[in-house]
């Protein structure tokens, strides 16, 4: 309580130490202030609104790692060259609007953001599959050591009516096959599959894929449409 009215009374230091996520920093209160409609700013702009740790230090439970490369930014317009994706996680957390604009102009976000997620947005209820295939992958996981998801993945409204047809003639449960497309992009089939691979690998899963080879009772060559994707528990 004494540091907190200790911190109202008197105007902040110059000189600011900072303790983000137990990294410790030393900068300038300008600094912190470079830019004034940054969540930043705000953080130091009239009455303190953070918390100190035991040493006094303001607090900040975000990850240290990356704050230097903010905090570099800060100094000296310096735009981080590494852990981009990670810093732009900062940077959005941070609002501070010209670093945020020139990370998304560096081909790692300017690939991820408008080419790779502008295209997945064209494929219908692609983050829900993806929360589908996790969901059957982890129901098949009792006491195995790997679980198998059947996907359908089609790209054309005339694919989806002929996988619809395979469907039909396969003796398994339709429920437990996540189907990804009909859409409208130039990105391959190959293509999606590697997002889905990317992006299930993402959450923490190791997964591979190979094309499902055809039941009998097929009338057309199944692997066209069906994979197969194993997660491997352990």
């Amino acid at each position: 309580p004494w540091a907190g009215c200790f911190l109202s009374l008197f105007p902040l230091s110059p000189i600011v130490e900072l303790n983000v996520g137990g990294e410790m920093y030393t900068t300038t209160l300008s600094t912190l202030k470079k830019h004034p409609g940054s969540k930043l700013a705000e953080m130091f702009t009239g009455q303190p609104k953070l918390r100190t740790d035991s040493e006094g230090r303001f607090f900040i439970d975000r990850p240290g790692t990356y704050f230097k490369y903010i905090l570099e930014y800060l100094r000296s317009n310096q735009v981080p060259t590494q852990c981009i994706q990670d810093v732009y996680k900062e940077a959005l957390f941070y609002d501070i609007e010209p670093l945020i604009k020139q990370l998304e102009d560096s081909p790692q976000i300017f690939g991820e953001l408008v080419a790779r997620k502008q295209f997945l947005a064209r494929v219908p209820n692609y983050s829900e599959n993806i929360e589908l295939m996790i969901r059957i992958a982890r129901a098949e996981a009792v006491a195995s050591r790997r679980s198998s998801v059947i996907v359908c993945v089609v790209r054309t409204e005339e694919d989806a009516a002929r996988c619809q047809d395979a469907l039909n003639s396969l003796d398994m449960d339709k429920k437990s096959v996540v189907k990804f497309g009909p859409w409208k992009a130039a990105p391959s089939i190959s293509d999606l599959l590697d997002c889905i691979q990317m992006d299930v690998e993402e959450k923490g899963y190791k997964i591979a894929f190979q094309p499902h080879v055809a039941e009998k009772g097929f009338r057309f060559k199944s692997h066209d449409f069906f994979y197969k994707f194993l997660f491997t528990w352990w």
